[in-house]
């Protein structure tokens, strides 16, 4: 589990293609400092496992599916990208929860830059935009942020200068694309409604009328 903020701004050092995966190895001298052998690293908002740690570098496997669902295919040698280690047990949290399991990628569709932040307008894939509400949470390569405005297929974020600085959106342009996490409360509360419409008793009328025509 983690928070969407941002640790520290690493880099690609090597892509290693593995058939239909592939073996990123990453610098992130602030996030590999404590790291161990299976422990977690969220890399552009994708939750993936160290292999190996040294010289504060890191590897990690990144299967078919996470290539698929992610902008992680898109990486090369020299990429920056936003790191961050899982929030601790009595930690603050500063951001919002954050599995690091992206939903779908996203594509910035407009930049807007001023003095004082940025607005960053993002398509969104069909289906996603149910997920989103005005100043509610969402995940964008990893970085915790607030909703602007949500439209049916697009929604809008304000950046401040500290987050452009210290993350990949500083440098990011229309037509890039970007890994999205919904809140995943919002994916349970969808869920259970269902349910509950699902298995809601039937009025009593319609009950018969039911078992009325099934007895025919």
């Amino acid at each position: 589990m983690f928070t969407g903020i941002v640790e520290e701004l690493g880099e690609v050092v090597a892509v290693e293609e593995q058939g239909a995966s592939a073996r990123l190895r990453l610098r992130g001298p602030r996030v590999t400092a404590d790291a161990r052998h299976g422990d977690s690293i969220a890399v552009n908002g994708v939750c993936l496992t160290v292999v190996e740690t040294g010289d504060g570098e890191f590897s990690a496997d990144v299967m078919a599916e996470t290539l698929h669902r992610s902008s992680l295919g898109a990486l090369t040698v020299g990429s920056p990208v936003n790191l961050e280690r899982p929030l601790a047990l009595g930690g603050r949290l500063d951001g919002h929860l954050v599995q690091g399991h992206v939903d779908g990628t996203g594509t910035i569709t407009a930049r807007h830059d001023a003095d004082s932040g940025t607005d960053i307008t993002i398509g969104l894939p069909e289906g996603m935009s149910r997920y989103l509400v005005e100043k509610g949470s969402i995940t964008v390569d990893g970085i915790s942020l607030t909703v602007v405005e949500a439209a049916e297929d697009h929604f809008t974020v304000s950046l401040i200068p500290t987050t452009l600085a210290l993350t990949t959106l500083g440098t990011k342009q229309p037509g890039d694309p970007v890994n999205l996490e919904v809140d995943v409360l919002a994916k349970y509360v969808e869920r259970l409604l269902g349910a509950s419409a699902r298995n809601a008793p039937q009025p009593l009328g319609e009950a018969l009328s039911q078992q009325s025509e099934a007895t025919r």
